[in-house]
């Protein structure tokens, strides 16, 4: 399996986190998985709902912390989007038992870090870092493509991402 940092974005607040899932919108297809981790309050969910306006979803992403996963229909017909949140999951074997079509859905996992594996070749880790002393609301975003999906556009993923100097 083959590993490449796609970006390493610099995010100076809330509104940038969610013109970031935006774009990253623009990305996905079917089949794709993300992971997403940071501590609380990182602006995992705010990325989210970035990404679920950019796919058009029906309705409002919010964070699926106590019902576990929400599918959100889109405007276009297009591959649902599934939002779940792995923070009260004691196992993979329970994230199995969602039963979730992964390679007919785009899958957002918060706190998903070892809860995927075998899920699919190919996913995104973005990992989202804030500043811990409380003095800003700057975090530090950063996207590693893992498997062939992501190996053979990773310059194309980066350039959409950065090409007018965003995040940056």
């Amino acid at each position: 399996m083959t590993s490449q940092q796609l970006s390493t974005l610099t995010i100076a607040d809330a509104e940038i986190m969610h013109q970031l899932g935006l774009r990253l919108a623009g990305l996905l297809r079917a089949g794709d998985l993300l992971i997403l981790t940071g501590p609380l309050g990182a602006g995992k969910t705010t990325l989210s709902r970035g990404i679920g306006e950019g796919l058009g979803v029906v309705g409002t992403v919010s964070s699926p912390t106590f019902v576990i996963a929400r599918t959100h229909k889109r405007t276009d017909g297009g591959p649902e989007l599934v939002h779940v949140d792995a923070y009260r999951l004691a196992s993979p074997q329970e994230l199995d038992d969602l039963d979730i079509d992964f390679a007919k859905s785009i899958s957002l996992i918060e706190w998903g870090k070892g809860f995927t594996d075998g899920i699919s070749d190919s996913w995104l880790d973005i990992s989202i870092d804030r500043d811990r002393t409380g003095a800003t609301e700057v975090r530090m975003v950063s996207i590693t493509g893992h498997g062939p999906r992501w190996d053979s556009s990773w310059e194309f993923f980066r350039s959409q991402l950065t090409s007018d100097g965003f995040g940056q």
